[in-house]
Formats: C-alpha cells, structure tokens, sequence
C-alpha cells in the first residue's frame, strides 16, 4: 500500500479524545470519503478506509460521464456515537478540520453518524457544506446544490432516497453473483448483520427481489426465523442507530445471541455494520456461500483464504458497497436526477456492470474477486492520473 498524501491525528482540547484525517490521493485536488464514529477507531483503520476510497472512485471511473471520480479520503473519531458529549466532539473535529473540507476533503456520512448530523454540526463549525471541497469543480453550482437537495428530499416507502441508494448497489451485487451462479432468488436465504443504512436497505431491495431475509443482527442480538423475517416490519422499529424494537417480533421469530448470525442456515451473509467482524477464527462457523461486504473491511485479511479453500466467495466492499458514494455524485454532476427510478435504475446498471467486470477478471486470472477489483484499481488510478495530473 502507497504512503498517504496526508495524516493527521487530532486530540480534542475537551475531552481528550482523538480524531484521525487520511487523505490517499487527490484527483483534480479533491478526495471524497465518509465521516465515522465508533469506539476504538485508530488511524491505520481510518488509512485502510481512505485507500479503499481511492479505488472505488477509481472503479466507478467512465470517461463519458458528467461525474469524473476524484482522490480517496476518509475521516474518523474515537468515540461512541451514543456518548451525550458525541455531538460536540463531532463539531469540534469539523471545526478542527475546517481547512481541508474547504479546499480538498468532500464528506459526509459513515458508521455513526447520519448525514443529517453531520450537516448541523458542518453548519455550526461555519462550513458551508460538509462536500463544499467539490463545488468549483462543477458546471453550475446553484444546479447541482439543487439537485442534491430535491434527491435527498425523495422517500420512497418511509426511507430516504439517500439511505436507500447504496443498499441498492449491494443488492444488486448479490442477484448478480446469484444470476451468474444459475442460483434462482426464490429459497435463496440471507442474513444481514446491521439493520442501519446500508444493512437496512439491502434487507429491503433482496426481500422485495424474492429472497427470504431470515436473520439480521443488531446491538441487541441476532433476530432470525428460517421462515423468512418481515423486513417492513423490522424497518419500522428501528431506532436511529438501527437497533430495532423488540416488540414489533412475531411469535415464530427467535432472539439469538448477536454473533449467531455468523453461522445461520443461508446462502449469503451480508456483513454491514462494523470492519473486522470476520476473522480467521469465526470463518469456520459460516456456512454461506457468498459473503457480501456491505461494511467496509468487515473481513480481515487472515480469513478469505480459508473461506475461499471452503469455496466461500467474498464479494469486496470496494465494489459491493461503492453506491453510495456513486450516487452523491452521479447526482451532483448531472448523471441521474432526483428521482429514485431513475437512480436505482442507473445504480443496477453500473453496479452489474462492475461486479461482471471484476467476477470475469478473477475467473480469468485465477484470483479472488477482491485481488481481481485490485488488478482493476492498478490499471485505472494510472489512467485517471495521466488525464487529471498526479498529486503524489
């Protein structure tokens, strides 16, 4: 892995706690990547997470689109967003921050934080936006700022349009390994661990293509049913950290305890909630044959050998979960408008396309589909630089 273009480690004056900026690369000056906030966040999680940045960007790189990808960043903070100080710390990292959301660091939402309340606190730390980084490189800025707002304004079926579109992306990454393995989605079962945004989301798209959701796992423990969880219902009971209310359970569903998830009866766990869930010792409990990264670096590396050994497949997250930030831009440059059929019907599109592309390129090369997305990566950044400058 390349050194970072920048590092930084920054300690509140308050608390004592500390917040972490990696900035990999810089395409046309600018990175995009997440805000999070967890306990126990370090910086070389916060480096991991800013090159996973660099690729997806540069995965999502077509040279006829309105959105031209930019650099890898991400930013994170040691603290449990629950805390009752968790929001003044956040606006004071911003605050602290402020210099390079101005001029290079485009953010937003991560593990933790609702991009709701990175805005307000964005606002009180006197930014004008959390991805203000971005706007001189866009045609018409009043338009674009528009178009982003009305998007994030759409809700289809009590969710946002924003919290639904990388959901979507990691879907449809899971029908396509299903429509390339002759797998029909009818009996196909899923477990999900994290019902937030993106496990949330994901839960929803795949129960509404026909598979059968029959656990997910929240800070409570494990809610499962081999007969199939009603999704609806479990949606509408969460609270705002996707931790969902027990009460809303049917007789027939089961509370187990929160790592059961791991070893229930399906064809595809979709890990979305925090990195390093899966490791070289609890791989032995699954019994999936796709696992989905919804989350970012949920696997570690000591355990895909022995699961690809098991012909357990990893679908990576610089792939799998890249429709999130996609979307943000594919919104904010004019790619798709806002509204949801158009933007689900674009994210699918580019989404297949992408997770073809690199199941074709892993078959080829005899490799992971993860090694296979690097080998991807490699080829692109070069061409990306050639045509926007090199920042390193």
């Amino acid at each position: 892995m390349t050194t970072p273009l920048i590092s930084l480690v920054w300690t509140d004056h308050v608390t004592g706690r500390q917040g972490f900026l990696v900035v990999d690369r810089l395409v046309r000056g600018v990175a995009s990547g997440g805000l999070r906030m967890r306990p126990g966040c370090t910086s070389a999680e916060v480096a991991g997470l800013a090159r996973g940045m660099t690729m997806k960007e540069a995965l999502h790189y077509d040279p006829a689109g309105r959105y031209i990808p930019l650099g890898g960043a991400k930013g994170g903070i040691d603290c449990d967003p629950r805390d009752p100080g968790a929001y003044g710390l956040l606006v004071r990292y911003l605050r602290a921050m402020r210099p390079y959301i101005e001029s290079c660091w485009a953010t937003g939402e991560d593990l933790g934080l609702s991009q709701d309340l990175v805005d307000r606190a964005a606002a009180e730390a006197g930014l004008v936006s959390s991805i203000q980084a971005v706007y001189p490189l866009l045609d018409d800025e009043p338009a674009a700022r528009r178009r982003l707002a009305d998007a994030f304004a759409v809700e289809v079926d009590g969710i946002g349009l924003d919290e639904l579109a990388g959901g979507c992306g990691v879907a449809e990454s899971v029908l396509a390994a299903l429509d390339r393995a002759a797998v029909p989605y009818a009996g196909t079962r899923v477990a999900v661990q994290g019902l937030g945004t993106m496990g949330g989301a994901t839960a929803r798209f795949l129960a509404r293509a026909g598979l059968t959701v029959v656990a997910v796992a929240d800070l409570k423990g494990t809610i499962a049913n081999p007969a199939g969880l009603d999704v609806e219902a479990l949606l509408a009971a969460r609270d705002g950290h996707g931790t969902v209310d027990r009460g809303v359970l049917r007789p027939e569903d089961r509370e187990l305890p929160g790592d059961a998830w791991l070893s229930v009866r399906a064809e595809v766990l979709v890990p979305a909630a925090v990195s390093y869930v899966i490791d070289s010792t609890n791989q032995e409990r699954i019994r999936a044959r796709w696992i989905v990264e919804a989350a970012n670096m949920p696997v570690v590396p000591g355990a895909e050998a022995p699961l690809a050994a098991r012909g357990v497949t990893v679908l990576p997250d610089v792939v799998v979960n890249s429709g999130t930030n996609a979307w943000w831009w594919w919104t904010l440059f004019g790619d798709v408008g806002a509204d949801a059929d158009e933007a689900f019907t674009h994210i699918r599109r580019s989404m297949r396309a992408l997770v073809g592309l690199m199941l074709d390129r892993a078959e080829a090369d005899g490799t992971t589909p993860r090694a296979a997305a690097h080998a991807l990566v490699t080829e692109r950044l070069p061409v990306i630089a050639d045509r926007f400058g090199w920042y390193r």
